[in-house]
């Protein structure tokens, strides 16, 4: 159990940049985040992106599935608009020296680029990567993904980066086949609530990390120290509500997953120096 839950932004700071852009990961490292945490699906042409639902209609100007829409077709639209209202302008020092930083807050975002930026980086930064299910290409998400990591030299614990990803998904089967394909690295058995059959402390038997909701701990806070017993981390989704980072850092989580890294950092770090 670490000292210090790490504190993982979810979607990026999400609470202040549209979810899954490059300028929302970006203002997450720069609030001091120790991970990211993305979403990914594949497309029609066989391209990860970061994007959370199974359409683009919620987060974008546009319509469709993105499993039958080509990477041409995503580039097209616009990521941000859908928020305007809410989103803060972009900070000159967060963007700065970036490549068109219009695009990073608006346009989509492929895996490889965020991986791009995660290994450019000169601090250590883990990145949770988590498969949506069911999708219509089923396996093959899961084989593109274990391919581009490694390229990266990330899909196995000899890399450059020992244990800086891991995958999660509410799917065993999809857990099961990256445990197949990449056996070395971490994976995250997300659940909703606890089920009876875990509250005993384990996960799923495709995983390696304990990945509950806060609904769930809140509802059955004994399993943080039970999974602990079976050395299984925990990892917390998603936590924004200050009494609920501190209830967290009480039971001595492991990882803290938020859409707003800035505050929350800011507060693991204050109950760690108590």
């Amino acid at each position: 159990m670490n000292a210090r839950p790490q504190v993982v932004a979810h979607r990026g700071a999400s609470a202040i940049e549209a979810e899954h852009t490059l300028a929302a990961y970006r203002r997450a490292l720069a609030d001091g985040a120790d991970g990211l945490e993305c979403d990914v699906r594949l497309t029609r042409d066989g391209v990860l992106v970061c994007v959370h639902d199974r359409r683009v209609d919620r987060t974008s100007s546009g319509r469709g599935v993105v499993s039958t829409l080509e990477l041409a077709d995503l580039h097209e639209l616009d990521f941000a608009s859908w928020r305007d209202g809410d989103v803060e302008p972009p900070d000159p020092l967060l963007t700065a020296g970036w490549e068109a930083p219009d695009f990073d807050r608006t346009g989509v975002l492929t895996l490889e680029r965020l991986l791009e930026v995660v290994t450019a980086i000169d601090r250590p930064v883990q990145l949770a990567i988590e498969t949506k299910h069911p999708t219509r290409y089923a396996g093959l998400v899961e084989l593109k993904l274990v391919q581009l990591l490694d390229r990266f030299n990330l899909a196995s614990a000899p890399g450059t980066m020992k244990d800086a990803v891991r995958v999660m998904s509410f799917a065993p089967t999809g857990l099961r086949r990256i445990r197949q394909l990449a056996p070395e690295l971490p994976t995250v058995h997300l659940m909703k609530r606890i089920p009876l059959r875990y509250r005993d402390g384990t996960v799923s038997a495709s995983a390696t990390i304990a990945g509950p909701s806060i609904e769930g701990i809140k509802a059955f806070p004994a399993y943080v120290e039970r999974a602990h017993a079976n050395g299984y981390e925990v990892h917390v989704w998603t936590v924004d509500a200050a009494a609920d980072v501190d209830l967290m850092v009480g039971l001595g989580v492991d990882v803290i997953i938020t859409n707003q890294p800035d505050s929350v950092v800011a507060r693991v770090n204050r109950a760690a120096a108590s």
